[in-house]
This record gives C-alpha cells, structure tokens and sequence, in this order.
C-alpha cells in the first residue's frame, strides 16, 4: 500500500485491530477505540526522486515486488504535504540546480501550519551559492517555513531544521518542538488522543510520576499537571534537548528530564550513582505512577521487573505482541483497570495501545 487511502473499508479494517488486539491481551476491560480521519492524517511523507529524461517524479518502493511505484498525488499526507507536492515538483523540474542528482525530498508538517521540506542530493551542495538562492527563492514562493539541503555528510539550513506543533488537548493548547530525522508521531490528530487517554487514567495524583523513553516530552509535559512533580528520562542527546525547549515553550515547572537508559535508571534506585543525576535528589520523589512508551521489542528484563514496583502502569505501547509478553509479568502484581485501542496507522497492520495497571489489593 503506498499512499493510498479506502475511506469505504475504514471501519472495517479498525474493527479488526479491535479484534486482533482483543486477541492478543489477556484482558482489555473498558477498552476505548480513538479513529484516526480517514484521509489526509499524516504530518510526515518522505518520497524517493526519479528522473526520466525530461521528467522527474516522486516515487515509492511497494515492499513486496520490490518495483518502484509512481507517486503523484498522497491522500495519506495532511492536507499542507498533499496540496505542496505538485507544485514542489513542479518548481524542481522548472530549476536545473534544484533537480540535478535530487534523491529524495521529506515533509514535515504541523496542523498549526509550519512546513520542512528536506531535499537529499547525491552531489556536493555546500558552497553551491546557486542552489542556496533557487532553495531560498523556492522557500519564498511556495508555502514552505524552512528547507533543509542534504548530501553526504552535508546539511544546509534554511533556516531552521524543526518545526512547532502545537496539540488541543482537553480545551488546552501543547507546543512541541519536532526536529527533522527525530522521533515525533506521525498522526497529529491520533496524538492528541493519546495525550487525552493518558491525561484521563491519570486522574489527579497526588504522588509523582516517572516517565521512561519520555523523547521530546511528548507526555510528560501534557501529563505535569496531574502530577505533584514529574522526572523523565531519555537516552536520546537531541530529543532530551528538544524536551528542554518543550518544556519552556509550555512553561511548566514540575517537570525535569535526564538523560539516562531505562536500563540506568533502574540501577540509579539500587544505589548506584551517576553524575548526569547530580542535583537531583531522587529521595524528594514520591513515586506513585510509572509510564512507559518502550519502542518495539518492549521492555527488558530489568525494567519489566521495576515498573512491578509501583502502584499505577501507564503503558503506551506500539507492539501489541511485545505488549502481552510484558502483560505476562505485569498482571502478576497489577490488574487492568483501562485499555485503548489508537488508529495512528490507518490501512496498515500497525496498532498503537495503551493499558492502565493498579496494584492488586
């Protein structure tokens, strides 16, 4: 599948992840279903360049043939990436310096209307001063925010290389910064029902909470005002400098991010000491909820075992099979109180979840 959408099968297709899902958890008590939009739900597109002669086009790879697929239209891309994409192309076919060895272009967009193009080239570009002036004039002629020139160990900027997302959430409004080639969720309109999912099994806390894999604070930050005082940690350099900014940018103050593995975290509370936590006094923390969006193969052994220590889980989850090996060990100690079901990934196998654990009486 590339590109397309099937508003049609829509329903369909969420009714078997429902089940699918059901399938695979040992439980999913008061499970909520979040619909992504049927079209135009991606904020992220990246598209190979072919040239032909005269003619140059945007393409894709079906996964399965291995055939390169002509891509001129995507009614999976937000509505700003699908209406950019021809006249883009359009415009670089218009501009020898702009099309010459042109690999690839991504987008990134907001729905608050921020828009990065990235053009990847498999030739010099830097000190190229006619390829600045035609990406500068294509940035002023178009509706594009920033352009990112890139090529072999080279990266211009025009101006900036992220964007600002800004999320409704329960009547209140989320600023993210989203650099390019980092992490963020591609379904804008899915996240903020994410980030009201977890907002709602929060509750209002008295204790704490601790995040693992927190990015650019993504959920920390929308989760700070539920909480007496939240510590998060990530490994990512550049997604932990992006959280410092998010954290600004949303002016809370109950929130600290460090850069530390799940892994190092676990050892920091078995005694072992680390300098990136000097002036953080993890004793000051009362701790009554964990929350974990691991990546794919879930969480390790260590961590499984830790996250059992505490009272409430909130476990975002993007691997619905790693997400019952965990669930194995976690119901041992906590029962499922919550489940939800988010359709970040229309058409595709892919299922996002989330499951709310309590300690057993």
């Amino acid at each position: 599948m590339l590109c397309q959408v099937f508003p049609e099968s829509y329903q369909q297709q969420l009714a078997d992840k429902v089940e699918r899902l059901q399938s695979l958890l040992p439980q999913t008590p008061n499970l909520q279903v979040f619909e992504s939009p049927s079209a135009h739900y991606r904020a992220r597109a990246e598209f190979r360049v072919w040239h032909e002669e005269d003619d140059t086009f945007y393409i894709m790879f079906d996964q399965e043939t291995k055939q390169k697929v002509r891509i001129d239209e995507c009614p999976m891309a937000i509505e700003p990436i699908a209406n950019l994409m021809a006249p883009l192309m359009e415009a670089i076919k218009s501009e020898p310096v702009l099309r010459k060895k042109l690999f690839q272009v991504d987008f990134l967009a907001t729905l608050s209307g921020e828009m990065l193009v990235t053009l990847i080239y498999r030739r010099q570009i830097e000190g190229d001063e006619e390829w600045l002036q035609a990406a500068d004039n294509l940035r002023k002629q178009l509706p594009i925010t920033h352009i990112i020139g890139r090529a072999r160990k080279q990266k211009i900027l025009l101006d900036a290389d992220f964007v600002t997302e800004t999320l409704e959430v329960d009547g209140k409004p989320y600023h993210y910064q989203q650099i390019e080639n980092s992490f963020t969720q591609p379904n804008p309109y899915v996240a903020q029902h994410m980030l009201h999912w977890a907002r709602s099994v929060s509750g209002q806390s008295d204790g704490d909470l601790i995040e693992l894999y927190c990015g650019n604070g993504n959920f920390s930050i929308a989760l700070a005002d539920r909480y007496r005082k939240v510590l998060a940690t990530e490994i990512s350099k550049t997604s932990v400098a992006s959280a410092q900014v998010n954290i600004a940018a949303n002016q809370v103050e109950n929130l600290q991010i460090i850069k530390m593995a799940a892994e190092e975290v676990t050892e920091a509370f078995g005694g072992r000491e680390f300098n990136r936590l000097k002036g953080i006094d993890l004793q000051s923390y009362d701790f009554s909820t964990i929350f974990v969006d691991p990546p794919r193969s879930g969480l390790d052994d260590l961590t499984r075992k830790m996250v059992c220590d505490y009272e409430r889980i909130i476990y975002i989850s993007c691997n619905p099979k790693t997400l019952a090996r965990d669930l194995e060990v976690l119901t041992q100690t906590h029962e499922i109180q919550q489940t939800a079901l988010f359709d970040q990934f229309p058409y595709t196998h892919h299922i996002e979840s989330g499951v709310f654990l309590t300690r057993r009486s």
